[in-house]
């Protein structure tokens, strides 16, 4: 695909995400929206204000002035902070404002994106607080289609609703997070010099890839498939995209290692690639 082909691609699949969770969470009702997810210390209601305040961020609206209470435990550091503003300040909103204001950021969102002038090479401002910085276009909406794909899985399993696991959305997802694995086994879990680890991922969005460690400690990805790797971890999607996502601890996660155990449980304690 062209530059302009991918952008396109990844609008579309950000928008059949968000429009999915839109669609989930527009009958629920008050008490459902209390439901804790995965992501630590968010519930249902939660996850939907900081995709609200991430789009409204980007559409440029200002961010709240609000001061968070000081017994937020999963608030440790300033990018923690960062996200938890907007959505300590939406805790007292109602299940249909809550809605309202998702269906009208979507709406106003997809109204930009289609009449957006960037350029998929343009520089634009990614606001992340203490990572904010200037990315290519392209970069900051496929990173956006990662970000809304992964909360719209953390509502589903709070509400037992699984879908969409091999939507657009979720291939980007695949994508995206397979180009994390080098450092996931070179840098965080300390491969070892010359080690190989074979990710063999099955489901619906299946997929075998190797990551080799070079003599610099250095990691890299590839296809190539290795018949006795160093290590071999196998699990299906779900599992791989919870893991890297930190949603579950490597003891509560079905995945099935051989070779040297030691170094996959190793690479499964620091698999959370996501900040």
């Amino acid at each position: 695909m062209t530059d302009k082909q991918t952008v396109q691609a990844y609008a579309d699949a950000w928008t059949q995400s968000i429009e999915a969770i839109s669609e989930l969470v527009a009958p629920l009702p008050e008490g459902a929206w209390n439901r804790p997810t995965e992501c630590p210390g968010w519930s249902v209601r939660d996850v939907v204000s900081h995709i609200i305040a991430m789009e409204s961020e980007l559409l440029g609206d200002p961010r709240p002035i609000h001061t968070l209470p000081r017994d937020l435990r999963h608030v440790v550091d300033e990018f923690s902070r960062h996200c938890e503003v907007p959505v300590d300040k939406r805790r007292c909103h109602t299940a249909v404002e809550m809605a309202s204001e998702l269906e009208y950021t979507v709406i106003r969102r997809g109204r930009a994106l289609r009449s957006t002038r960037y350029e998929p090479l343009d520089e634009v401002r990614w606001p992340m607080g203490p990572y904010s910085r200037d990315v290519p276009y392209h970069q900051l909406l496929r990173t956006r289609v990662f970000d809304v794909w992964t909360h719209e899985q953390d509502i589903r399993r709070a509400l037992a609703r699984p879908g969409n696991l091999d939507s657009p959305a979720a291939a980007i997802t695949r994508d995206y997070l397979i180009e994390m694995l080098p450092r996931a086994v070179a840098k965080l879990a300390g491969a070892p010099s010359g080690s190989t680890a074979v990710f063999d991922v099955h489901g619906e969005q299946e997929f075998m890839r190797t990551v080799h460690v070079d003599v610099d400690g250095r990691g890299r990805v590839d296809g190539e498939v290795l018949l006795v790797p160093s290590v071999r971890l196998s699990m299906d999607w779900e599992t791989f995209s919870r893991l890297a996502c930190g949603r579950v601890p490597a003891h509560a996660a079905e995945a099935k290692l051989e070779g040297d155990e030691s170094l996959g449980h190793r690479i499964l304690d620091n698999f959370a690639v996501t900040p």
